[in-house]
């Protein structure tokens, strides 16, 4: 009786651990001005590194590595404590209206899930649009075999607030000029859009084709908390996806704000260390997933429009609810 508790049990333990495992989750996070004076807190490199490991693909934000050498000691961070999935990137130039400041776009993402097939600074030169960004969107186009959706378009942008009516609005120029630059309607674009709060006042939003157009879909929602203090409640930070066909093979209910200050059990001051925004994720679908059972036996979920590639939380969430049930009248009988 007690070797059948014991096998029960390391069944929950391996259907708790694929929690993650068979997700293909892409992340956007702000982290408020990384450089160099940053990666000297150990403390603070470690929780980002912890953060960008949860994602197969991460688009960073305020990256202001003056000297180049932040990116390569995150990567070289990342790399040592997942040694699972090896990690690379990819970066914009520096961008920015002022020589005093400016900011990258990179896109940390793992090498075995997903490789990058296109780039593309976006030249800002739109014909009475001219110079509509402050930091111009570094597109970046990605293939993920194990999805269902294979390859998808990234559009970056970190708006200036005094200027985020225009920028989200523009932002719908570069959609349609990625759509016919590289034939695709599978594209989102996400990072902090300063689309709330003070910085985008909904009588503007009609003006704001990104908002207006129904073939978009944003997938954070108004009132959803993005940032770290506790005296600001703004949904900064945006997800926002292009097309039906994508739009399907986004795990439903998915998109989210990830409060590491709650997941690591930080105070406000050492999460503000790290960043005053929370990144912001979403998972895509995948083709299968396989929940490893006793080092032997595997159960298989394949992905399909009709069948979910995955356990819903609610599903397993009942699961193991029911088998811990088990397993505790048989350990007690």
């Amino acid at each position: 009786m007690r070797s059948s508790s014991l096998l029960l049990l390391s069944f929950l333990a391996s259907v708790a651990a694929v929690r993650g495992a068979s997700d293909f989750r892409v992340c956007a996070f702000n982290l408020h001005h990384f450089g160099d004076s940053k990666t000297k807190k150990s403390a603070v490199m470690h929780t980002l590194t912890r953060i960008i490991a949860r994602c197969d693909v991460c688009l960073l934000q305020e990256v202001r590595d003056s000297k180049a050498t932040a990116l390569p000691q995150l990567l070289t961070g990342l790399n040592s404590y997942d040694t699972e999935h090896k990690y690379d990137a990819v970066a914009s130039v520096r961008l920015g209206r002022s020589e005093s400041y400016q900011e990258q776009y990179v896109f940390v993402y793992r090498t075995d899930t997903v490789t990058v097939t296109g780039q593309y600074q976006y030249p800002d030169d739109r014909p009475g649009d001219v110079d509509a960004f402050s930091r111009e969107p570094f597109v970046v186009r990605f293939k993920a075999p194990k999805t269902v959706i294979k390859e998808f378009v990234l559009i970056p942008q970190h708006t200036t607030p005094v200027n985020t009516t225009r920028e989200l609005d523009a932002l719908y120029d570069v959609l349609q000029h990625m759509k016919k630059l590289w034939k695709t309607q599978n594209v989102m674009l996400l990072g902090d859009f300063n689309a709330d709060c003070g910085y985008l006042a909904k009588k503007n939003r009609k003006y704001v084709r990104l908002i207006t157009d129904t073939e978009l879909v944003w997938l954070i929602e108004d009132k959803t908390d993005t940032t770290v203090r506790s005296t600001t409640s703004c949904t900064y930070d945006r997800i926002v996806v292009h097309g039906e066909t994508f739009v399907r093979e986004i795990v439903p209910l998915s998109a989210k704000p990830f409060n590491f200050q709650t997941e690591y059990r930080l105070t406000e001051e050492q999460a503000l260390e790290v960043s005053d925004h929370y990144p912001v994720e979403v998972l895509l679908k995948v083709i299968k997933s396989k929940v490893p059972f006793n080092g032997a036996t595997s159960l298989a979920l394949t992905g399909t429009e009709e069948t979910t590639n995955q356990f819903t939380s609610h599903s397993k969430f009942l699961s193991l609810f029911v088998l811990s049930h088990y397993v505790f009248q048989m350990l007690t009988w």
